[in-house]
């Protein structure tokens, strides 16, 4: 059985959860916005979130004009996946966290090393 939880309220925690992240993780962030969708394009529970746009590590050109880069969390994933709100909130913690990360150029081998693959 997986957990229930509208739109407005997984929006609502989602904001809870980055308001709570460091402020040296979030204070670097810039054209960047973060989106709550249903599901991923193909429909698939198994992405809970994805970072799309160009890492800060590969940039070479970027200025005004820029679309933002978008950090996405996917609700029905999410809570397929938790039992409960708390264990809610700690996914969707770890999933900020990663995705943030892919922002900073972070990939998944290093972010398994730091514990947050």
């Amino acid at each position: 059985m997986s957990l229930e939880l509208d739109a407005e309220a997984f929006e609502r925690l989602v904001i809870d959860e980055l308001d709570a992240l460091p402020d040296e993780m979030v204070e670097g962030l810039e054209n960047v916005v973060f989106v709550c969708e249903d599901r991923p394009e193909d429909g698939s529970l198994d992405l809970l979130g994805e970072y799309q746009g160009v890492a800060l590590t590969e940039r070479d050109r970027y200025g005004f004009g820029e679309l933002p880069d978008r950090i996405v969390l996917f609700r029905e994933p999410l809570l397929h996946y938790c039992a409960d709100l708390e264990e809610l909130r700690d996914e969707i913690h770890v999933t900020l966290v990663h995705e943030i990360a892919h922002y900073y150029g972070i990939d998944d081998a290093e972010l398994h090393r730091l514990g947050w693959g």
